[in-house]
């Protein structure tokens, strides 16, 4: 795909010296400039490994990765990432949390003293819409899971990059927390129109965030396919329980299945 903005080509990831073993094999997978990607498949599959690889955190046994269309061969600067677990710092607040890439990322680093007014404002904006302004001058500990996850969003999304990469960020959530958190993704990524990947077990979510969904098989992951999602946007958790909505996540339940045989 040459009009790719994160381009995996023929992508395999060997753990073992002699690369006899592979965590993933013949990887070719395309994401375009704006879009929300999502990847599914069955545990072991490698589907973390293929964004620790798009990240720039590991290295590819062999096959090329392009981002913008420079070949990644260190990890990428600037890329928003989000985890399974928050990973504030306990020290620092809420705001203080939400504005580390600022203190670290350029230009915002070289600004740092003369525009701090203007991060300071940015931070809160961005907390505000998540619904964590009353929260700016709390500790990690003086909030609850999802409002963490809220502000590692925050985090992940203040110096708007261009990328952000999603591993499990909502898998250690209730299923309420997890549908609430699913709106407010979706409403971060309709205002800022960044590139997502997202890696998720969770096909309900999946389907709700993504434009497009890539399917892996079981290890050595492979891409099975890939499923364009025409719903129409904003979409809701109502929308989630309907017809075409159901279909599709039953769809992809049965290619997982399949990939796993």
């Amino acid at each position: 795909m040459t009009d790719a903005f994160v381009e995996l080509q023929n992508v395999s990831l060997s753990y073992d010296d002699d690369a006899q073993t592979f965590a993933l094999y013949g990887v070719d997978m395309g994401v375009a400039k704006g879009e929300f990607a999502a990847v599914v498949g069955p545990s072991g599959c490698g589907k973390s490994s293929l964004l620790k690889l798009a990240a720039g955190l590991l290295p590819p046994t062999s096959g090329t990765i392009t981002v913008d269309g420079q070949l990644v061969t260190r990890p990428l600067k600037g890329v928003g990432m989000a985890f399974q677990n928050s990973t504030l710092m306990p020290w620092r607040t809420t705001l203080k949390n939400v504005m580390l890439p600022l203190e670290i990322v350029q230009p915002f680093k070289r600004e740092r003293r003369s525009r701090r007014i203007e991060h300071v404002a940015r931070a809160e904006r961005l907390l505000a819409t998540v619904g964590l302004g009353a929260f700016a001058a709390k500790f990690p500990w003086q909030l609850s899971g999802g409002m963490q996850q809220r502000a590692n969003l925050c985090r992940a999304l203040v110096h708007e990059p261009e990328l952000l990469m999603l591993d499990e960020p909502f898998a250690a959530l209730d299923a309420f927390t997890r549908e609430e958190l699913w709106v407010v993704m979706q409403s971060l990524w309709m205002r800022q129109r960044f590139t997502a990947v997202l890696v998720t077990h969770d096909l309900r979510e999946a389907v709700f965030l993504a434009d497009s969904i890539w399917v892996m098989s079981k290890g050595p992951g492979w891409i099975v396919c890939k499923r364009r999602l025409e719903l129409p946007r904003p979409r809701t958790i109502e929308s989630s329980f309907e017809p075409t909505f159901v279909n599709i996540v039953h769809d992809l339940r049965n290619l997982i299945f399949q990939a796993r045989s």
